[in-house]
């Protein structure tokens, strides 16, 4: 014969030992969920610092359009004036161009760092051959492997 659980009153409710099994559970799943999170906000983060190197890059071309193919004077501040979308400083959580260096008449380097600063992505155009990087250089980030994007 089975034993009864007898409450008194007529109480329903949940035992002390189901409320732990479900604890249990749920504790095993955000273990396992929340560093799959994680990793994606990392790929979001260095999404955004990739495509904004991307639009310094195109706008770096418009710059050089205007000014006979040269990229001499390139600064931060003017690719702002080409794509306003461009920021040049960290704040409001967005990734922003870091430098602009080696401006020359054949080339320029453009770096931007990723919203939370641990990242970094460089577009580097010398003599007509664009080469991309990246630190750190680790595979488990979302859009650096092997030091390239």
């Amino acid at each position: 014969m089975r034993a009864r659980l007898i409450r008194s009153g007529g109480e329903t409710g949940f035992t002390l030992l189901e409320m732990l099994v479900v604890i249990l559970i749920v504790g095993i799943l955000a273990t396992i969920a929340l560093p799959s999170f994680l990793n994606q906000v990392s790929k979001a983060s260095d999404a955004s610092a990739q495509e904004l190197a991307h639009q310094a890059q195109l706008a770096a071309e418009t710059y050089a359009t205007d000014n006979d193919g040269s990229y001499s004077g390139l600064t931060a501040a003017a690719l702002s004036r080409y794509d306003a979308t461009i920021q040049t400083s960290a704040g409001n959580g967005d990734a922003y161009v870091l430098s602009v260096t080696n401006a020359t008449a054949t080339g320029y380097e453009v770096t931007t760092a990723s919203p939370n600063g641990d990242a970094t992505f460089t577009v580097n155009r010398s003599g007509g051959v664009i080469t991309r990087s990246c630190t750190p250089a680790d595979a488990v980030r979302g859009g650096c492997v092997d030091g390239s994007w």
